[in-house]
Parts: structure tokens; C-alpha cells; sequence
């Protein structure tokens, strides 16, 4: 029957559609991290006596980092993931775009759809490939079968073309969206790690002072080193993941808005084409 052929059958992806399991990136970047800490962080070439354990050579940035303590290797575990999902992100998105710039092909598609031409609309969106071309394919499938439905009233089909078109959005948003909330909770991730190594920095601070003596300056200084390690590495953490997180978030809105300005298009369209319809 007419109304079950109308279904939205975006085209098979193509291109590389993202990491699913992000879980995997995750531990990856966790154990980067930890061979990072205690490899190049922790290079005894950072310390006096060649030992992590005594105090940083003068001007050592990263034996200053070193001194930062456990939370150190959780930080930069979260700030290699902002990095990694970044870049995972980036070739995610470039291939849901398509070939050609997403505003060059919105135009072509729309001057094609209002001059009738659906087969020439078509071959743009077999050109273009990516999300969008594969919705505006399922909405011009639908446009076609609705030509040669002689049941329905012409309001029913224009209700079933831009059913189609909602539809195949919504079956290639997931996509788009893939470990961008990953991205969201590092932002606010990040700042509560680095709260949580500077309270635990000031502890040792403050450990040091009460049990006094000139013997534990060396302890009043790594604890207060640990704190201000732990701040700043984490607050540059989530000042990444928050570059990220709203990049990709305005590249899918407008992913999303062309979408939406083409299926508009193709329906009003049709109600154009068919005006004598009832």
C-alpha cells in the first residue's frame, strides 16, 4: 500500500560515521596519561639528585607538574579524551557534511527542487553524500511516491513527505551526536578534578604548618605547588572541552537548520506543483 512505502530509507553511510564505544578512547588516553606522568613528567632529569621524590630543578615545568600528585594522571586522562574526541568529532562531522560546502549544496538542492527538476536534485545529493544528501533523498522518495499515490488528498501528502523527512532526521542525528555529552561532562568534569587536587594540595599545606618546624617547608611548598598544579591543569582542561563541545554544537545546528530549511522546501514544493489537487 501506498502509505507503507512511504518510510525513510536514508541511503547506507558512507565515510567514517565515529567511534561508538568511546569507552575504548577512554582508556587509551588513561594510560597515555599515566606513562606521560611517570615517564616524562616524572624523568628524574626534572629533579634534584635525579630522584622524583626530592625538589624540582629550578625552572622544571614539568617536574612542577609532576609534584602535583595522583590527581595529575586523572586531568591529563580528560584532557587527552577533550583532544581525542575532538579530533574523532572533526572527521565525523567532515564526512556527515558531505563533499562540497554544506551552503553551496543547500543552494543547488533548493534551485533544483523549486524548478522541478527532482531527478537533477537527485544526482546533487549522489554527488554530495554525507547526512544531509541521505535525508534529502529519503524526503524526495517520498515526494515521488506521493506523485503517484491517486488516493491520498494533497494536504495527506504533503503530511507524508515531511514525515519522511523528520523521520530520516531523526535516524541520522544519533550520529551527529555520537560522545558529544562525553564532551559536556568534561567540561564540568575538569573543574571539579581540579577543585578536588587543590583541596587536597591545601591539606597537605596545612598538615605541614601544624606540625611545624623549619623540617617541613619542603612539604608546606609541594602542597602548595599541588594546588595550584591541580587548578590550572584542570581549568585548562575544561576551557578545551568547552571550545570543543560548542564548535561541534554549532556545526550540528547548522547541519540541523539546513536540513530543516530543504525539507521545507521539498514540501512546499510539491503543495506548489499540485495546487489543483483537492
Amino acid at each position: 500500500m501506498a502509505n507503507a512505502q512511504v518510510k525513510a530509507e536514508p541511503k547506507k553511510k558512507q565515510g567514517f560515521q565515529g567511534v561508538r564505544d568511546a569507552i575504548w578512547i577512554i582508556v587509551a588516553c588513561f594510560i597515555l596519561a599515566v606513562c606521560f606522568y611517570k615517564f616524562v613528567l616524572g624523568n628524574p632529569d626534572n629533579f634534584v639528585g635525579g630522584d622524583p621524590a626530592n625538589a624540582v630543578k629550578d625552572g622544571s615545568l614539568l617536574g612542577t607538574v609532576y609534584k602535583g600528585g595522583i590527581v595529575v594522571p586523572v586531568i591529563i586522562t580528560l584532557l587527552f579524551t577533550v583532544i581525542a574526541l575532538s579530533i574523532e568529532r572533526y572527521f565525523a562531522l567532515r564526512s556527515a557534511f558531505g563533499k562540497s560546502s554544506l551552503t553551496k549544496f543547500v543552494t543547488e538542492v533548493k534551485a533544483a527542487i523549486n524548478a522541478g527538476d527532482m531527478n537533477k536534485a537527485q544526482q546533487i545529493c549522489d554527488k554530495q553524500r554525507g547526512v544531509v544528501a541521505n535525508v534529502v533523498t529519503a524526503s524526495l522518495n517520498a515526494y515521488k511516491e506521493m506523485e503517484a499515490d491517486t488516493r491520498l488528498k494533497k494536504s495527506a501528502k504533503v503530511l507524508k513527505i515531511q514525515q519522511a523527512h523528520e523521520e530520516a532526521t531523526q535516524l541520522e542525528m544519533p550520529t551527529l551526536q555520537m560522545n558529544m555529552p562525553i564532551l559536556a561532562t568534561i567540561v564540568t568534569l575538569g573543574t571539579l578534578t581540579a577543585l578536588f587536587g587543590t583541596v587536597v594540595g591545601m591539606i597537605r599545606s596545612f598538615a605541614a604548618l601544624a606540625s611545624g618546624g623549619g623540617g617541613d617547608s619542603l612539604q608546606l611548598s609541594e602542597g602548595i605547588s599541588e594546588a595550584l598544579v591541580n587548578t590550572a591543569s584542570g581549568i585548562l582542561t575544561s576551557w578545551f572541552a568547552v571550545i570543543s563541545y560548542n564548535y561541534y554544537s554549532n556545526k550540528i545546528d547548522k547541519l540541523t537548520y539546513a536540513l530543516d530549511e530543504v525539507g521545507y522546501t521539498i514540501a512546499q514544493t510539491y503543495e506548489a506543483n499540485h495546487a489543483d489537487e483537492a
